[in-house]
């Protein structure tokens, strides 16, 4: 990649996964947390290829000279660079398995491949697959009056290839039976001893087709397109139309081939042209391709402690009591909730209080993922069924959610909640909740504005913050937002808030170029933004400006980053880092300024340009002192963290950040769980060097002087 100062969206994601597995790789990590990382890894690379490389093969067949914006690639560009990154990175995967599968065998449990079966086992092993597999296989051989069979997403198959008595080959084909049977078949004499489903079906393939010879098999993965777009769905029937969206999806054209060997190339060149793929699209995978088996093994060795991180549950809210009406507590001041340290009961009790309050007019909320057993779409049915006015808008386009979000649909309507299904052309990401009540003959609201969703499963492993607050004109900004969706249009006219497609890109925009001002004035300024992924070319160019002008920019970003920083003179004042670790970072900070001018926002917004400018998302001013102190504090410590954190290189690489010899050992996420078990605000330790942000906000302040006199900016 040259040294503009960009990085491709893909490219980027790929060093994020590369990060995972880099926990999977770190020796200092329990043994089973070690496993589920290097199973997130293969997860989420499933899902990079059903979404990304999907989308991607999309472009491309409307046209192979369409450029991504940042670093100019085209689509068969981008392709080519993806699967050479991709074949350099499962190299290290397979090693990573490798070695993790040698320390299970030191902790007696042993996962052996056929050749390496007793001679009581290969009895027992031929007897179990006669028993409990043949009578369940379908095994085909693909001919004239025998098409090649749909093969689902993500199921594992043993491929043959057969010569019969008469001359010529033919392919054949196994299920192995992917979610019908365990995956792991404990072996006889107690030791320990397991062998994969897989590997058992591959060992007996020979026998299932008889009478034929079999010249070369492997397993076989595909893993299918799931790029949808459900602003194609009817209108009249929404719901129904997605239903079938889903179905449809599930059919879609394979875009990654997973091989567990290499095949005759005729052999090859026939399952590919069956499949409709072409050898590029082929991967070899030389250890199992589905390793969602690792969780039977953590559940096997679960008794044992030390291979576990030390059990951890969310705290009592440090600024919220649950034995008092949460309305009450947030009246007096507005409210911070930091999930997975502190635990989301507050806010499913304020759910349960306004279902009950005779003052309560109505509940509206946006959803976007629910658990399967929601306790806040429980909320919701009591409170329509106690008469109240419910609205919800329930994104049925939430990726792979759409199945549970349809059904949760059908409950809450059944119940007398009024749906709302999203805009067209915009998904509905906010995450938004007002309850409306009329207290003492006057109109009240209490607002939440979160960056997570609404998943009581979720709270317990994304860290999120939730904000709740009294203030009139939150609220009444946000019941406008409601009233707009509930007119099928985009947020628009707020003073408060900031809400995508309409505000939410030029008010962040705006924002750094007031500090480009104030740096250009000579006083003091400051850009801080945590965040998911950073894609949206436009701020990218404006945080450059920020950078050329001398604004100090930190970027806490988990995924995605299409900005290079520390660049001589493109981005040398861009500090970029990514923090990976037991708990996914998901929560999002915006930060702009110092001193008592600062501004600090909070929204499940990302800053890629599909949030910015083709979703409804909502960050919010948090302006509450001692809610704002705590945010402060979290993203110094955050940056400070010098144990899950990855540094961004000039080069565009990243490096883990390592303690050096007698420094402080600043693991963020466990020293912001230390806190809420101490029940005590998370400050960063002296010990630590903190961030700019951490200016004593009651410092006098000579910002707004200084931009008065600093003259236009280029932004005006």
């Amino acid at each position: 990649m040259k040294r503009t100062g960009f990085d491709n969206r893909e490219l980027s994601w790929l060093k994020f996964n590369e990060r995972v597995l880099e926990e999977a790789e770190d020796q200092s990590l329990p043994l089973c947390e070690r496993l589920f990382f290097l199973s997130v890894y293969q997860t989420n690379l499933d899902e990079f290829f059903r979404v990304r490389v999907g989308s991607l093969i999309d472009q491309i067949q409307i046209s192979e000279e369409i450029r991504e914006n940042k670093t100019q690639m085209t689509g068969p560009e981008q392709m080519a660079a993806i699967a050479s990154r991709v074949k350099g990175l499962d190299g290290r995967k397979e090693t990573a398995y490798r070695t993790l599968k040698k320390e299970l065998e030191g902790q007696g449990f042993h996962l052996v491949s056929p050749r390496n079966l007793k001679k009581d086992e290969n009895r027992y092993v031929k007897e179990y697959f006669e028993r409990e597999l043949r009578p369940i296989l379908s095994p085909q051989i693909v001919g004239k009056k025998q098409p090649f069979p749909f093969l689902p997403n993500g199921r594992t198959y043993v491929v043959v290839s057969l010569e019969g008595r008469g001359g010529g080959t033919k392919l054949g084909l196994i299920s192995c039976l992917g979610g019908f049977v365990h995956r792991l078949i404990s072996l006889p004499g107690g030791k320990g001893r397991y062998i994969l489903t897989d590997d058992l079906i591959r060992q007996f393939a020979p026998s299932v087709f008889g009478n034929y010879n079999v010249k070369g098999q492997a397993l076989l993965r595909i893993t299918r397109n799931a790029d949808i777009d459900p602003d194609m769905a009817d209108e009249e029937d929404y719901r129904g139309a997605m239903e079938e969206m889903v179905r449809r999806r599930l059919r879609r054209k394979p875009v990654r081939v997973e091989l567990s060997k290499r095949l005759p190339a005729g052999m090859l060149d026939q399952l590919c042209g069956y499949l409709d793929t072409d050898r590029s699209e082929v991967y070899y995978c030389r250890i199992p391709m589905d390793l969602s088996f690792v969780d039977d093994i953590r559940h096997i060795l679960r008794g044992r402690s030390q291979l576990f991180y030390d059990k951890k549950t969310p705290q009592k809210a440090l600024m919220l009591h649950e034995n008092e009406n949460i309305w009450q507590q947030v009246q007096k001041k507005d409210r911070l909730m930091c999930y997975p340290f502190e635990s989301m009961k507050p806010f499913l009790q304020m759910l349960e209080e306004a279902a009950v309050d005779p003052d309560v007019i109505s509940i509206k909320m946006t959803l976007y993922r629910l658990a399967r057993g929601s306790k806040v779409a429980e909320a919701l049915i009591e409170a329509a069924e106690n008469g109240k006015e419910v609205l919800v808008l329930l994104e049925l386009g939430a990726r792979f959610d759409e199945e549970n979000n349809i059904e949760w649909s059908r409950r809450l309507e059944e119940a007398g909640c009024r749906i709302l299904y999203g805009l067209d052309g915009l998904k509905v990401h906010s995450k938004l909740c007002l309850v409306t009540a009329r207290k003492d003959g006057h109109i009240v609201y209490l607002s939440q504005i979160g960056t997570g969703n609404y998943n009581e499963k979720t709270a317990r492993q994304y860290t999120d913050l939730s904000y709740m607050t009294a203030d009139a004109q939150i609220g009444a900004e946000v019941a406008s937002i409601f009233t707009s969706l509930s007119l099928g249009q985009a947020p628009d006219g707020l003073k408060h808030l900031l809400a995508a497609p309409t505000s939410l890109q030029s008010g962040v925009l705006d924002m750094i170029y007031e500090q480009i001002k104030l740096a250009r004035a000579g006083a003091p300024a400051y850009i801080g933004m945590k965040m998911n992924s950073l894609t949206d070319k436009k701020i990218i160019d404006a945080l450059m400006d920020a950078s050329d002008a001398g604004v100090p920019v930190d970027l806490i970003v988990r995924g995605s980053c299409c900005i290079v920083g520390g660049i001589p003179g493109k981005t040398k004042n861009i500090r970029v880092i990514s923090i990976v670790g037991r708990f996914l970072e998901h929560s999002r900070i915006y930060i702009f300024g110092l001193g008592t001018n600062q501004k600090i926002y909070i929204g499940s917004a990302d800053l890629m340009t599909r949030n910015t400018m083709r979703r409804v998302e909502v960050i919010t001013p948090v302006t509450e002192p001692e809610c704002r102190e705590r945010l402060r504090q979290m993203f110094a410590i955050l940056l400070a963290d010098n144990r899950n954190c990855h540094m961004q290189m000039a080069d565009g690489s990243y490096m883990r950040r390592v303690p050096m010899e007698g420094e402080y050992v600043m693991d963020s996420q466990e020293y912001f769980y230390r806190k809420a078990y101490e029940r005590r605000p998370a400050q960063l330790p002296a010990e630590c060097h903190g961030a700019l942000c951490l200016m004593d906000p009651e410092q006098e302040d000579e910002d707004r002087k200084a931009l008065a006199e600093s003259g236009s900016c280029p932004q005006d």
